[in-house]
């Protein structure tokens, strides 16, 4: 239901664009968040855009990653920009239900995930 794409191989400072591509849902009360999950860490929280296209980012990233969303595409983009080797990670894309609430940084609130895409940064 969740299909996430874009990850690769990228040098320290370059860019990269994820997507999420949604699947058609009835309902329109749910956010799209971005997860990462490094090797040997656990998976955090990166960006999340509400049901009202409000976005939420986490301090690592404020400033160089942007989220964005196609309502016609049915896609949520993450543009990361100015990528550290600390960036790199499994990204995932997840949606949840969880209006009013406009966004959350636990992953356990999500209920549709999509496969990880993997980034790496060298230095």
């Amino acid at each position: 239901q969740l299909q996430a794409s874009g990850g690769g191989l990228v040098q320290a400072g370059e860019s990269l664009r994820l997507a999420c591509v949604v699947s058609v849902y009835t309902r329109n009360d749910y956010a799209i968040g971005w997860f990462r999950q490094a090797p040997g860490k656990e998976r955090e929280g990166v960006s999340c855009i509400s049901h009202d296209g409000s976005t939420y980012y986490a301090d690592s990233v404020k400033g160089r990653f942007t989220i964005s969303k196609d309502n016609i595409k049915g896609t949520v983009y993450l543009q990361m920009n100015s990528l550290k080797p600390e960036d790199t990670a499994v990204y995932y894309c997840a949606l949840g239900f969880f209006y009013p609430k406009s966004y959350s940084w636990y992953s356990r609130e999500y209920d549709y995930w999509g496969q990880g895409t993997l980034v790496t940064v060298s230095s």
